[in-house]
């Protein structure tokens, strides 16, 4: 490798993923700060809420490094979750780097590009399971991991400033069924080298102990499945695959055929069976042959664990679902953790269930049916054995994780740690590590399917109809500007108290909007924009009197 230069520095910039859980977006620089060359570790997706009406996903804006992407070397994906990869097919036309991933998360990724037309425009280059490449001062070799999806990578990131380990998701897991285990030789090897940097999961960081195995939750299922009557649906995480693996053989163990519900789990069974995986298990049975089979001889393998309103889950329980029926006796399974956000619609989701008289099962009653993929502080303090890094830096946590997280690596005696949010930029070398600068690392919104700014005017406006109502108000003028007809209101989602009529307070607001009109002067009636004002204003004055809120006016001037 070669020596670093007089003015080279070795930078981290984390633009999302830091201060937040989800949405991964890692950069790693090399060279002096006029003429860095860079790497992208990772590009997710993070999803809407209730605080963003219409807007399902989520991505990191890639401003700052779209405007070096000559510079960028290539993009490196640590494993196939929607938040480190859910966010390539919408921003690789802004960076148009080379693409590196192990076979499965490549297989995966590959669908992805094929649904936005980049298939062919956007080739992915494999890398096996433990291999390595080199991208200009970066060598990178790919170390396994065990998580909550088949092939995770940590990647040992060497410069001639130094190393760095960047975990990704991760957990110790000592019999993940699927796929190898962590590799603590190549860990414990980088260590004794010297591991400059360890850029590190945070998730479970407030959590003792370990995360648990695989391989207990599959007995926990396998004795629960067996003792279900009737129709059986579990619900987990597509992408987890040893989760669906265990399910699988749980309901043939029972006697029951296997029937995938959701896009997201034909899409995972056939990436898992393009690199080996599930390679002896039945064929699954169509959402059409399952009708035909009886109660005690079918499990739905299904989508929407998380409340997803468009998700399989969500549509069974609406009684929606053009094939699948649940109902008194049955039983839905819930082998997975409730994402903080989501509490709400996994409630709403569930009491729907058993309104249908479905019986649930879930990880409170059944602690066995359900473990994390990431590490708990016991395994951390384990990794941070094998690694024995100067440096700490945590990540994938919201704010009181990273800090938590710093904390701990201190009181392992790890003799730096910082914590950097989205968008500062950490020099790990040469020198101590401190963040040296701050660039833009903001949101995009996939709203109706544009790309649209965080705090954009469509969204802005959609929350405040949301929660204020809208009011439309409409008036003919003629030639002479004299009204001939209206102002006449309409109104969406504003109340009326008890003894009143909307259509009582709608003629209040449109004498409101006349009399506003009537008060202008003949030049301000040539004006549309002005009588516009005029009536907006009116009306807005008024909704505040009445409801104690202003609502979106649309005015609409008619000329005849």
């Amino acid at each position: 490798m070669a020596k670093a230069g007089a003015a080279d520095e070795l930078v981290f910039l984390p633009l999302g993923g830091s201060n937040e859980i989800g949405m991964n977006f890692n950069l790693y620089g090399f060279g002096p700060p006029h003429a860095r060359k860079w790497i992208v570790v990772d590009l997710g997706v993070t999803f809407g809420d209730q605080t963003t009406p219409g807007v399902e996903v989520i991505l990191p804006d890639p401003e700052f490094i779209a405007a070096h992407a000559k510079d960028v070397l290539g993009i490196v994906l640590t494993h196939a979750h929607e938040d480190h990869i859910g966010a390539v097919a919408w921003l690789w036309p802004q960076l148009r780097a080379p693409l590196y991933a192990t076979p499965f998360t490549a297989f995966v990724l590959r669908e992805k590009l094929r649904d936005a037309g980049l298939e062919d425009e956007a080739p992915i280059n494999e890398v096996p399971l433990g291999g390595s490449l080199t991208l200009g001062p970066f060598e990178l070799e790919l170390i396994t991991l065990t998580h909550s999806i088949p092939e995770p990578n940590g990647l040992a990131i060497r410069t001639p400033l130094g190393a760095v380990l960047h975990t990704g998701d991760w957990k110790i897991d000592p019999d993940p069924l699927l796929g190898g285990v962590t590799d603590e030789d190549a860990i414990r090897r980088l260590g004794d080298e010297g591991v400059l940097a360890m850029v590190c999961d945070s998730t479970n960081v407030f959590v003792d102990g370990v995360a648990g195995s695989e391989a207990d939750v599959r007995v926990a299922l396998g004795e629960l499945i067996a003792g279900l009557k009737g129709k059986v649906a579990v619900s987990c995480f597509a992408s987890n695959v040893a989760r669906m693996d265990s399910v699988i053989r749980a309901a043939e163990a029972a006697g029951r055929r296997v029937c995938l519900v959701g896009r997201s789990m034909l899409r995972m069974a056939a990436a898992a069976k393009s690199v080996g995986l599930m390679a002896d298990i039945k064929p699954f049975v169509s959402e059409g042959e399952a009708n035909h089979l009886p109660a005690d001889g079918v499990l739905y393998l299904c989508t929407g664990s998380q409340g997803e309103p468009r998700a399989a889950l969500a549509r069974i329980a609406d009684g929606t679902h053009p094939h699948v029926k649940l109902g008194a006796g049955d039983a839905c399974v819930f082998s997975s953790r409730v994402i903080p956000g989501n509490e709400v619609a996994i409630r709403n989701l569930q009491n729907r269930l058993a309104d249908r008289g479905v019986r649930l099962y879930t990880d409170r009653d059944h602690p066995g049916i359900h473990v994390s993929g990431h590490p708990c502080r016991d395994e951390l303090a384990q990794m941070y054995r094998w690694a024995r890094p100067e440096i700490a830096v945590p990540t994938h946590g919201e704010r009181r994780h990273l800090l938590e997280h710093a904390a701990f690596a201190r009181d392992l005696q790890v003799p730096q740690q910082v914590t950097p949010r989205n968008g500062d930029m950490v020099r790990l070398a040469p020198g101590r590590a401190e963040i040296i600068d701050e660039v833009p690392a903001g949101r995009l919104f996939v709203d109706a399917g544009v790309l649209t700014p965080e705090n954009g005017e469509a969204l802005r406006e959609r929350r405040h109809a949301a929660y204020n109502g809208m009011l439309t108000v409409a008036v003919a003028m003629d030639g002479r500007n004299r009204i001939v007809s209206g102002p006449d209101v309409r109104a969406l989602g504003l109340p009326t108290e008890e003894g009143e009529t909307l259509d009582e307070v709608l003629d209040e607001l449109a004498d409101e909007a006349e009399a506003a009109l009537k008060r202008l002067s003949g030049d301000q009636r040539d004006d549309d924009d002005a009588i516009e004002t005029a009536l907006s204003r009116a009306v807005k004055k008024a909704s505040q009197r009445i409801w104690g809120r202003r609502p979106v006016v649309e005015t609409i001037v008619l000329r005849i």
